[in-house]
């Protein structure tokens, strides 16, 4: 059985056909290129169509620009902050170059300081660099990276740039200790350079301080004179500076005056220091160190120049 279906199309107010349709929009379309080809005649309907349309063209372009944006805004914070970081190692880098620079500065000051000091002085010496420093309430002890297979022996005087420092106790191959003159147990013959005054600079225990116990209250001696070594123990050399003269104390009851001086040395900044070969005899190593630790020689040689010193005029 067959069922006929209704045609629900409208008989009134159907149109053309899609060809016919097509046909016509085509047509239109040449017309309308071909008139403004020759005349521009669509300029202006063409520039506000244009403006109409533009809040549409932003809205569809708008996910693709933010996109960009992020990504191009996330790529420029990764690169500043690689730069960022490349440009603080470097400036690391540059610091600690600096730093070495100027310690190499300092140590090429300091060594120049030294050989200067070396001159005048014998024809051999040697450079030494601290190990380690011992300081206590008495002892005042220090170790040098040179030892008996560098030459050196027992008492050999050590000064730096600017004073005598002490002279070498202990001796082993590679390494020396040395006792600096602010020891309580060391003592160095000294003279007062303004007028050839000798005495004995005993070491106080403390690193900034010596003390002249020998020195009569009629020594003409002053604060701020300068004390070099007289060269007498055959130890140190002659005339090499060492403290100045800092309190003088006289009391008419007593014998000797207080006399404090403070050593020119550099004792408790040193980082070298420059051994001596005097030209004197040299010793063995069952060589007793000298004088200048010898309390009981000391004693009798201050005694001997403290009375001395009182027999001179004033």
């Amino acid at each position: 059985m067959v069922t006929l279906s209704a045609d629900t199309r409208p008989i009134i107010g159907r149109g053309p056909p899609l060809g016919a349709r097509f046909f016509f929009l085509a047509v239109i379309s040449i017309a309308a290129m071909v008139l403004d080809q020759r005349g521009n005649y669509l300029d202006t309907a063409r520039m506000w169509m244009g403006a109409a349309l533009h809040p549409l063209n932003a809205i569809v372009d708008a996910p693709h620009s933010a996109w960009n944006w992020l990504t191009g805004s996330f790529a420029d914070r990764a690169r500043l902050r690689e730069e960022n970081a490349e440009l603080s190692e470097a400036l690391r880098v540059a610091r600690i170059k600096l730093l070495e620079y100027e310690s190499l500065v300092e140590e090429n000051r300091r060594l120049r300081e030294l050989r200067n000091a070396s001159q005048g002085i014998g024809e051999r010496t040697l450079i030494a660099e601290i190990m380690n420093v011992s300081v206590d309430a008495f002892r005042h002890r220090l170790r040098i990276n040179k030892g008996a297979s560098d030459g050196v022996f027992e008492g050999q005087p050590v000064i730096d740039a600017f004073g005598i420092v002490g002279q070498v106790m202990r001796l082993d191959l590679f390494s020396s200790q040395v006792i600096l003159i602010t020891d309580a147990e060391h003592a160095t013959p000294v003279q007062v350079n303004r007028n050839g005054i000798r005495s004995i600079a005993m070491g106080t225990g403390k690193l900034g301080s010596l003390s002249l116990p020998f020195m009569t209250s009629e020594s003409d001696i002053r604060v701020g004179d300068l004390l070099v070594s007289s060269g007498l123990d055959g130890i140190f050399p002659a005339g090499y500076p060492v403290a100045t003269i800092t309190k003088v104390e006289r009391n008419p009851t007593d014998t000797f005056a207080t006399v404090e001086a403070k050593p020119l040395a550099l004792l408790d900044r040193d980082r070298e220091v420059l051994l001596l070969w005097p030209e004197v005899p040299e010793r063995t190593a069952d060589s007793p160190v000298g004088e200048g630790v010898s309390s009981q020689r000391t004693e009798d040689l201050g005694q001997n120049q403290g009375t001395s010193d009182a027999e001179q005029p004033n």
